[in-house]
């Protein structure tokens, strides 16, 4: 058995339950004249639960007593009554880099996604067969359907898989309710069965919202077989769909339990979705590592051609798909694992992603997502410029970056009017302020809000005069 496991995969340990057997708590009384406020704590002995107050001591020296860090507050006033909860979540998931995922020696695809040790040694010394329910993109079928059923085959899995198209255009509520009725027919043990998704983006959103659905939160895995999917998607805690013409309008915050990537399966995906991939790379370059922006501008060309694959015998080159691959995820995860649920609108990771959206969904299929993003991030690098942030070489060297990497960095349907309606809809739905992420250099970057429209508007006319023709226009 092999379980291939990063350096550091993610485990995101947001609360704890600590164990004590005698507990006195404080009370609190507080709020305005006539309102009382007090703050109980909540304790289990046995398999009840139950809140205590001041000077309230539980003593029980046979039975386990477990001090929850969820509160509950009673607020009395004027003869009215009201309660209020805090409940920490507790959240952790593994993002795994292997190699050899479908060869049948390799365990991890079964259990990978498993933390603790003893609970690991129960599922491999387990008797009975286990069962799994895997959803993988039709694309994905073709090339690797034969070896992912010899994997589940050779490891006496009994098995169902759901071949999907999955693309932006399907990406929709309905293929969802699809999926739903498939695995309630299937039947599964939703803690012990998780759902496998193996495919791109598109593929891991779909199947994310229809586990997060199912039984109100199913576990699944990731399996990204895209290089965008790789870097972007798999990492995260979002998934959603399509609706209405608008990009991922329904959706849920339920990361998966784990991700398991091998690049492996990078070899077969075609050059221009290779340079997709780089878009959202280029991203996390831009706004916060400059030695990532010096590894794509020296070894781009190279990384495509070789669809990152290692090669660290080239001493040209080094094991440039690692480096690069490695300090994309963990850039990546470093803004994400604070702000899962994005309570703070205030997010780098959103570069390249105002006013792609709205052109996105405008061009279907025209424009792939890493492409639509990079075209964002042009722009967004000419109003850097404008504003001062950036000087003309170094604007020079990011524009000259993402034609080198066959990246898009202007498309015709890009109009003012587009960006006018797109920062608009960025306005309603960031709690009034624009929190437009800017390069502030090569590899840094800040929030701003006072961005005018006269400012965007040179910006644009600049921008346009500049790119329209350059070679790599979409």
């Amino acid at each position: 058995m092999t379980l291939h496991d990063l350096e550091t995969p993610l485990e995101l340990d947001i609360a704890t339950m600590p164990q004590s057997k005698e507990i006195f708590l404080a009370d609190r009384k507080s709020g305005t004249q006539g309102s009382k406020q007090t703050d109980f704590q909540l304790v289990r002995v046995k398999n009840t639960w139950c809140r205590i107050k001041k000077d309230e001591t539980i003593h029980d020296a046979e039975n386990e007593i477990v001090v929850s860090q969820a509160k509950i507050s009673e607020t009395v006033s004027d003869g009215e009554i009201s309660w209020t909860v805090e409940a920490p979540i507790y959240l952790c998931y593994k993002v795994v880099e292997t190699r050899g995922l479908l060869d049948p020696s390799n365990k991890t695809l079964l259990y990978g996604h498993i933390r603790d040790p003893k609970e690991l040694e129960r599922a491999l010394h387990n008797k009975e067969a286990q069962r799994r329910f895997i959803v993988i993109d039709k694309t994905v079928d073709d090339l690797y359907g034969t070896a992912v059923r010899e994997y589940f085959e050779a490891n006496l899995v009994q098995y169902k898989i759901l071949s999907l198209t999955t693309t932006e255009e399907t990406k929709s509520m309905d293929l969802v309710l699809d999926i739903l009725q498939e695995v309630q027919i299937f039947g599964i043990d939703r803690r012990a069965e998780p759902i496998i998704a193996i495919g791109g983006g598109a593929c891991l959103d779909i199947v994310g919202l229809a586990a997060s659905l199912y039984r109100r939160r199913t576990p699944y895995i990731r399996v990204p077989t895209t290089l965008l999917s790789y870097v972007d998607a798999s990492v995260g805690a979002k998934n959603g769909v399509n609706f209405l013409q608008c990009k991922n309008k329904l959706g849920s915050y339920v990361p998966p339990v784990a991700t398991f990537l091998d690049r492996a399966f990078l070899k077969t995906v075609p050059r221009q979705h290779i340079s997709n991939g780089l878009g959202e790379i280029l991203k996390m370059a831009l706004m916060k590592h400059k030695g990532l922006f010096d590894l794509l501008k020296s070894h781009g060309k190279f990384l495509l051609d070789t669809k990152f694959q290692s090669h660290s015998s080239l001493a040209d080159h080094g094991d440039a798909a690692l480096k690069t691959t490695r300090i994309a995820i963990e850039t990546m995860l470093e803004e994400l694992a604070p702000n899962l649920w994005e309570d703070d609108l205030n997010r780098l990771v959103d570069f390249g992603h105002l006013i792609s959206p709205e052109l996105e969904m405008r061009v279907l299929p025209t424009l792939m997502h890493g492409e639509a993003v990079n075209i964002d991030m042009a722009f967004m690098t000419y109003l850097s410029h404008v504003k001062g942030f950036l000087s003309d070489s170094e604007k020079a060297h990011i524009i000259q970056c993402m034609v080198a990497l066959e990246l898009p960095v202007w498309h015709k349907k890009c109009t003012w009017h587009l960006i006018k309606k797109a920062l608009t809809e960025r306005l309603k739905h960031s709690a009034g302020h624009m929190r437009m992420p800017l390069p502030t250099g090569l590899g840094t970057a800040d929030i701003f809000n006072d961005i005018s429209e006269e400012t965007l508007e040179r910006a644009y006319i600049l921008w346009t005069s500049e790119c329209k023709n350059i070679s790599a226009e979409a």
